[in-house]
């Protein structure tokens, strides 16, 4: 078998190099013969030896380390994706974690949610920032529109707001299984440091969730489970919930609440259409 053939990290970044547009990046056009960037133009981009990415793309350049696949990953301007592939070709294994705080969410998802009539449905981040939600989650759990951006986050919800409390019986159940989970969801994302001033400000605020987050317990997070909420007009509703990936976006994940019974429907159905009072 050839070099070329028993390559695929060379392959794949031959490829990469040609995509890459000389002119966006300030380099000149002169006497080039074939498209993208050379292989010296790469190596100094990514600050390694010129030789060793030559015969990096030829196959017996050893294997990169990790730190040296991070400035390859900047050379190449590889998407997320992309960098997760350039690892997995070289190491075998996924980059590390790179937490990323998240904005917002794209109109697709919005609509996502809306066309859930009488799921309550949201979008949160890996630290548990709710970003987007429909009209039937708005009604039964929590209107988010009515919170500052910046506050708009489950935990503060669950653990600062008395209403809140009050709508959820088995309190102490779910809130251990919330901060377990958000616990385990941080970790995963490598949010540990972008979390912690809002743990020290529930603890300070709160000693039943210091008392919770000291435990150190870890749940997998949204699998398919059953919350009962009191609603302050239509009484008591059971939903049954489930946690969805959001394909192209491991930073989000939609929460949909689908009600237990045709009963907890109605009940839901009525609200949106204000016949209940």
């Amino acid at each position: 078998m050839s070099v070329v053939e028993d390559n695929p990290l060379g392959r794949y970044l031959k490829e990469r190099r040609a995509r890459l547009d000389p002119a966006a990046l300030g380099l000149p056009l002169a006497r080039r013969r074939t498209p993208g960037l050379r292989r010296e133009e790469v190596a100094l981009r990514a600050h390694v030896s010129p030789t060793w990415y030559t015969w990096l793309e030829q196959g017996r350049g050893g294997a990169p380390s990790t730190e040296v696949l991070e400035r390859l990953a900047g050379a190449l301007q590889l998407s997320d994706v992309e960098r997760e592939h350039l690892f997995l070709l070289a190491q075998n294994r996924p980059p590390e974690v790179r937490f990323q705080a998240t904005a917002g969410v794209p109109p697709r998802l919005q609509r996502v949610l809306d066309a859930l009539a009488y799921c309550p449905a949201m979008i949160r981040t890996p630290t548990w920032d709710v970003l987007a939600w429909n009209r039937a989650c708005a009604a039964v759990l929590n209107d988010y529109s009515a919170m500052p951006p910046e506050r708009r986050n489950i935990l503060r919800h669950i653990f600062g707001n008395p209403a809140a409390r009050r709508r959820i019986p088995n309190w102490d159940r779910d809130a251990r299984f919330v901060v377990a989970a958000f616990r385990a969801d941080v970790a995963r994302a490598g949010a540990g440091e972008a979390v912690q001033a809002l743990v020290d400000e529930l603890s300070a605020a709160n000693a039943e969730f210091a008392a919770m987050w000291s435990e150190l317990d870890v749940r997998e997070g949204y699998g398919e489970m059953a919350k009962l909420i009191h609603h302050p007009v239509a009484g008591a509703i059971s939903l049954e919930y489930s946690g969805l990936a959001v394909e192209g976006r491991p930073d989000l994940t939609m929460i949909v609440y689908h009600p237990a019974t045709p009963a907890d429907e109605a009940r839901v159905r009525q609200l949106l259409m204000g016949q209940l009072a």
